[in-house]
């Protein structure tokens, strides 16, 4: 395989962080970097100038100054186009592409607006509605993939002989467990309680339905596992099952982990499946509640846990991937937001974050979803919603990127769960190859 040479005037951890991430994950190129002329002038192979000035006649990218800055500032965002694509950081006509991608390739994958000034929600959460991505409605394109594809093609034809390595799509569905049962499995204040309250405000459906499950437990509304599993084997893909397993509270209200069937629920569905932890709210911001979770669900799955999400998305940035780091999670799926469709980082490539105020990448590999069943909820019609699935399918698919999607155990078992349940099983079998 080709190497492509990159000269650069200053080899920084965020140069190397994102030419990384934009060659060998995205592209599968592979690169090298120097800071002296004389080696890239003797370079007989394909070779790119990332700097102010080119040295000569070779492809050259004029680099923004964000790459070699340090800390977070202010930074003047002025939109324009790349063909079809929006694009910021212009480069000048001299640059054989018009903007500085890998700046702004940074600029979107490190979240860098998130560590600035911001109004958070009431669950302390990053706002969609602050971001660049959705101020410019590019929040639904993975823009850091198709920007890196239209690099490809211009270093090509410079380059006929620069060929990456294959990159196959991938589709991952997310079945996010943080109530596993409606009725079963509460303990009988739990359930008294629920029945009496029910009863208060006469909705005598879930007080039939109570007493049915008491009776009869497998018919519990969100005991739909067996039902997920098979269709998992039908259209085949990986899923990946996300369980809380956590102590009661405000936000948390599953069942108790001291609970025989349901560890052996856990126990069961990881047969088939990957199994990992949802950490609850109180989670989110206590890292010794992090590190409790975790090690009681390895207890229960006799094997390390290593992948993580979020109750309700609950993002801090950079705080929460310090957690996670601490807690020794390798891999987390709450890079997305819970109410929009779309990439939050832009991208549709696994990435490791970047620690901004560290300066350096760090040992925890984030995987973006693009797709979350409460956002799909809050869409106008199924029209609309099939249009919007099928865009976010061609961009990923096109760019061999992964496709992430998370449906919750509550909607699929709730009270218009037969239609959720039938439109899982149409992203599955549309989207799955």
């Amino acid at each position: 395989m080709e190497v492509l040479l990159i000269f650069t005037h200053q080899v920084s951890p965020r140069f190397t962080y994102i030419m990384r991430q934009v060659f060998t994950r995205i592209l599968g190129v592979e690169v090298r970097f120097t800071t002296k002329v004389e080696d890239f002038i003797a370079h007989k192979g394909p070779k790119m100038t990332y700097s102010r000035q080119p040295l000569q006649n070779e492809f050259f990218v004029r680099s923004h100054e964000l790459l070699f800055e340090q800390g977070v500032g202010e930074v003047e965002i002025a939109m324009g186009h790349w063909d079809d694509l929006p694009c910021f950081f212009r480069a000048g006509e001299r640059s054989n592409i018009p903007f500085d991608i890998f700046a702004a390739s940074f600029y979107l994958i490190s979240r860098y607006e998130e560590y600035l000034p911001h109004v958070k929600d009431m669950h302390g959460r990053y706002p969609p509605g602050e971001s660049l991505a959705h101020t410019h409605g590019f929040l639904s394109r993975p823009l850091v993939d198709l920007w890196a594809q239209k690099l490809l093609g211009a270093l090509q034809e410079r380059f006929p002989d620069l060929q990456p390595a294959h990159r196959a799509y991938r589709f991952t569905p997310l079945i996010d467990v943080t109530t596993s049962h409606c009725y079963a499995l509460r303990g009988v204040f739990r359930g008294a309680g629920g029945l009496l309250f029910d009863l208060s405000r006469f909705r005598l459906k879930r007080v039939w339905e109570r007493i049915r499950v008491w009776f009869k437990p497998s018919t519990d509304p969100y005991d739909n596992y067996d039902r997920l599993i098979a269709l998992h084997k039908k259209y085949p893909v990986e899923a990946m099952y996300f369980f809380q397993f956590a102590e009661y509270s405000t936000y948390d209200k599953n069942v108790s982990t001291n609970n025989n069937t349901f560890r052996y629920l856990i126990k069961s569905v990881a047969d088939y499946s990957i199994v990992s932890l949802s950490l609850s709210y109180t989670a989110a911001r206590d890292v010794r509640v992090m590190k409790e979770e975790k090690r009681r669900l390895s207890e229960v799955l006799n094997r390390p846990v290593k992948y993580s999400r979020l109750r309700y998305n609950r993002v801090e940035i950079p705080q929460t991937y310090r957690d996670l780091v601490e807690a020794e999670f390798t891999e987390d799926y709450t890079m997305g937001y819970s109410y929009d469709l779309g990439f939050r980082a832009s991208t549709c490539t696994p990435f490791y974050f970047y620690d901004i105020a560290l300066e350096s990448q760090q040992p925890i590999r984030l995987v973006p979803f693009a797709i979350h069943d409460y956002a799909l909820l809050g869409m106008g019609s199924d029209q609309a919603r099939q249009e919007a699935l099928d865009q976010l399918y061609s961009d990923v698919k096109n760019v061999h990127g992964q496709l992430v999607c998370i449906f919750s155990n509550e909607l699929l078992g709730g009270q218009q769960g037969e239609a959720w349940m039938e439109l899982y099983a149409s992203v599955l079998k549309k989207y799955h190859a």
